[in-house]
Formats: structure tokens, sequence, C-alpha cells
């Protein structure tokens, strides 16, 4: 009798009886487990959004706007030491800088302190345009030129009831003296009347007159 050199030997073929029931029981298998898969599927998707974590708060310094207030208030008070002829001497090197709102405030801080006609009012235009500008120089400044242009508002009130004031105190003074000078004529017309003589003594030169 040989024997198989071959340490393993081919299985022998099932037969049909038994092929079928292993068939049958694996396709369960992968069936349960396809099962399986869909439905940890439609457990996920049921599953709510992640809750959305808040950033922690970060402190923000605010940022403080240069102050550009100050440096035109300090202009301002060296303005009000100068004579007229100093005052007129930097207005004229200002209107050849380039106009700036800086520049437009202190061109009508100027003519806020000179004597000539309608300066009050340039002043006022120069401070209401500064104000109402949008520009990006001037954010810091808007509310000082619209002080400004107040100040320039009360001032022109003043000053014309003052001029007013001024034309009824001359109109005044006028009536005054036209009727001064009335009175002064009458009194010298008085003065040049013959004198009238008294009754007693028209009696006493016609006595026992009929």
């Amino acid at each position: 009798m040989k024997t198989d050199p071959s340490p393993f030997r081919a299985a022998a073929p099932l037969p049909p009886s038994r092929l079928l029931p292993l068939l049958s029981l694996l396709s369960l298998l992968l069936l349960l487990s396809a099962c399986g898969t869909q439905h940890g599927v439609l457990t996920q998707t049921h599953y709510g959004a992640p809750l959305a974590v808040a950033p922690l708060p970060i402190k923000v310094e605010p940022v403080a706007l240069p102050d550009e207030v100050m440096p035109l208030l300090v202009y301002h008070q060296s303005l009000r030491k100068m004579t007229q002829g100093e005052l007129l001497k930097e207005l004229s090197g200002l209107l050849q800088q380039q106009r700036t709102p800086k520049v437009t405030l202190q061109t009508g801080m100027i003519l806020m302190l000179t004597r000539g006609g309608g300066d009050l009012a340039r002043a006022q235009g120069l401070f209401d345009g500064v104000a109402a500008s949008n520009e990006s120089g001037t954010q810091g400044v808007r509310a000082f030129a619209q002080l400004l242009s107040s100040h320039c508002a009360e001032a022109r009130r003043l000053y014309d009831q003052a001029d007013r004031l001024s034309t009824q105190l001359k109109e005044t003074t006028r009536k005054t003296e036209q009727l001064s000078d009335t009175v002064e004529a009458l009194k010298a017309i008085e003065r040049g009347l013959p004198v009238r003589p008294a009754n007693g003594a028209n009696g006493a030169s016609t006595p026992g007159a009929r």
C-alpha cells in the first residue's frame, strides 16, 4: 500500500445536500451584516448638530484718537497776543498754504480777531465748512468747528445789536441837540421882545380920567 508523500490531502468535495445549507447560512450572515451597517448609518444621521462653542471674550482697549483740538486752542491763545499787523501777516502766510481742515480753522481764528468788514461772516463760513465736511481729517475737529461757528454767530448778533444801539444813540443825541437849539432860539426871541408896562403904572398916570 502506497502512502501519499504530500502532508496535505485535497479535501473531498461536499455533497450538494450539505452545500446548500452552508450557502443559506452564509447569505443570512451577509444580510445581517448589511442590515447592521445600514442601521448604524441611519442612527448616525439622527444625531443632532454639534453644539457651537462660543469663543472666549477678548477685551479690546479703545483706540484714542489723536488730540487735534488742544494745539488749535494754544494757537488761538497766541493769536490773541498779536497786533493787527501781526495778524494780517499770519493770515497772509496761511492763505499761501494748502487748504486743510487745520489751516481752515486757523484762518477762521485770525478772521475772528481782525477788524475788517465782514471778517466774522467769513470766519463763520469757514467753520461751517469744516463742521459739515466728511473728509477723513475732520473727525477730531468737527465739534470744535461747530463751537467756533456758534461763537461767531453770537458775536455777530452782539455786534449788530451794538450797531443798532449806537445808531439809536446818535439819533437821540441829534434830536436832543435840535431841541436844545430850539429852546435857545425861543429864549433869544423872548429876550428881544419889548417889556410890557405894569397895570398899576398905567392907572397912576391918568388920575380922574372919564
